[in-house]
């Protein structure tokens, strides 16, 4: 009976660990060089290819073959399927928008697989405040031989008072 109780109680303070162990902060400093660090430059990548309008800039942390699910419910497959979408509603109707994306949370199910929730708000001038929303990102990054890459991505608009 003891060494059942000293071994459930190990198996505890190592199942704690574990899960420690591959989740990744939200907040406070990270360390250069560290998967975190690598998965948020990812996300400020994403921000500053919206923000500047550039869709080879917004899609290349994708994967070259990643999926890509929008707000609407649109699909897109690949890298370039990203970019070339992107880079269409970033020269009409988003072109005067901005956007601000914010590591919400995130874990690593594997060690080169870390799944990762992003809030994000986009903003328009006075004149096209329809186009003003917040979003919940849900993404799939992999360890790649290049890097951190985001292999699924899922967009889902928060609606402030939801109707059901």
């Amino acid at each position: 009976m003891k060494t059942t109780l000293i071994g459930m109680k190990f198996l505890t303070v190592l199942a704690t660990l574990a899960v420690c162990a591959f989740a990744f902060p939200v907040g406070g400093t990270t360390n250069p060089g560290t998967a975190d660090e690598a998965i948020r430059e990812n996300v400020k990548e994403m921000e500053a290819g919206w923000n500047s309008k550039q869709g080879a800039l917004y899609a290349k942390p994708f994967a070259e073959d990643a999926d890509y699910v929008v707000v609407n419910g649109m699909y897109f497959k690949g890298r370039a399927a990203i970019q070339k979408a992107h880079q269409q509603i970033f020269d009409t109707i988003f072109k005067n928008t901005t956007i601000q994306l914010s590591v919400k949370q995130g874990r690593f199910l594997r060690p080169d697989v870390a799944v990762v929730h992003v809030n994000g708000h986009r903003d328009a001038p006075e004149n096209e405040k329809k186009l003003v929303s917040d979003a919940l990102m849900t993404m799939v990054m992999t360890r790649e031989k290049e890097g951190w890459k985001i292999a699924a991505f899922q967009n889902t608009e928060v609606v402030a008072n939801p109707q059901r």
